[in-house]
């Protein structure tokens, strides 16, 4: 720890970035709060921000680092606007800095994610959506201030090639970090729908575990924690019963289209996201 530590002066960084009104303070005070207990101090938590409205006075705010991108890539699934943070300077940060996502879950320790690799490391979660190809997860990952300057250099140059070529931001940095990129141990960080929710038919009869060794669990693809505790399979439709919800199956059916990934979205009310999932 020590190692990754020093350029920082032994305190651990935590940044955050939000822009416009999808997310906003309840998310930012919600993730710092997680951070906050699942953190040995002394730790810093920054959002880099366009609103810095009813924020927790604990939060360290900074203005949206500049991009100097006209037109931002359109048509595409990724999150092009975390170029921001791939510059020279975040605020008054050095060294290493921790990234996280507004709606993940934190469930243990965030002490581990300083304690492996060396200092000039990009260190990400693995990408379990594409088990056949070595891709990271930017939902979390660790790299030292500036050391993605040249990749800032490439997307600015071009955005909507390279948003074509790579569609993903996380693609993006996994194949053109300086120097490659590492991955956190798969146990510490889970995808919930993979990991924590039972596969069909145990999803309609067991509440989705947490299981031993995690840190940290991710939501991507519009599945948020939210979502989890209710037991709602989507965010625009209410919860319904197991049998409301197969008969929504049988409709499918009659229409001649397959029912399998509709059924195995189903998900019961999970508790333990809602234990974490606070201020």
């Amino acid at each position: 720890m020590t190692n990754v530590l020093a350029a920082s002066g032994g305190v651990k960084q935590i940044i955050c970035i939000n822009w416009g009104t999808k997310y906003g303070a309840p998310f930012i005070n919600r993730l710092y709060a997680m951070v906050a207990r699942n953190i040995t101090p002394p730790f810093t938590f920054t959002c880099f921000t366009d609103n810095r409205d009813n924020l927790h006075p604990g939060i360290l705010c900074e203005d949206l680092p500049p991009l100097d991108v006209e037109n931002m890539p359109v048509n595409t699934k990724g999150i092009w606007p975390k170029a921001r943070l791939w510059g020279p300077r975040l605020g008054n940060l050095k060294g290493p800095v921790l990234f996280l996502d507004l709606d993940l879950v934190i469930v243990g320790s965030l002490d581990f994610f300083f304690e492996i690799g060396d200092v000039d490391d990009v260190v990400m979660a693995r990408n379990q959506s594409t088990p056949l190809e070595r891709l990271g997860q930017t939902s979390i990952f660790r790299f030292p201030v500036g050391k993605l300057i040249s990749l800032q250099e490439k997307f600015r140059a071009d955005p909507q090639a390279v948003a074509d070529r790579y569609r993903f931001e996380q693609r993006f940095v996994t194949r053109n970090a300086p120097g490659g990129v590492k991955f956190f141990p798969r146990k510490t960080v889970l995808h919930f729908r993979r990991d924590c929710r039972w596969p069909f038919p145990l999803n309609y009869f067991l509440v989705s575990r947490l299981p031993k060794g995690a840190r940290v669990v991710l939501f991507p693809g519009g599945f948020h924690p939210q979502q989890a505790i209710d037991g709602r399979a989507k965010a625009n439709q209410p919860r319904v019963s197991a049998m409301e919800y197969l008969r929504g199956a049988l409709s499918l059916i009659r229409k001649g289209r397959s029912p399998f990934k509709y059924l195995r979205r189903y998900i019961l009310p999970t508790p333990w996201v809602a234990e974490h999932w606070r201020e």
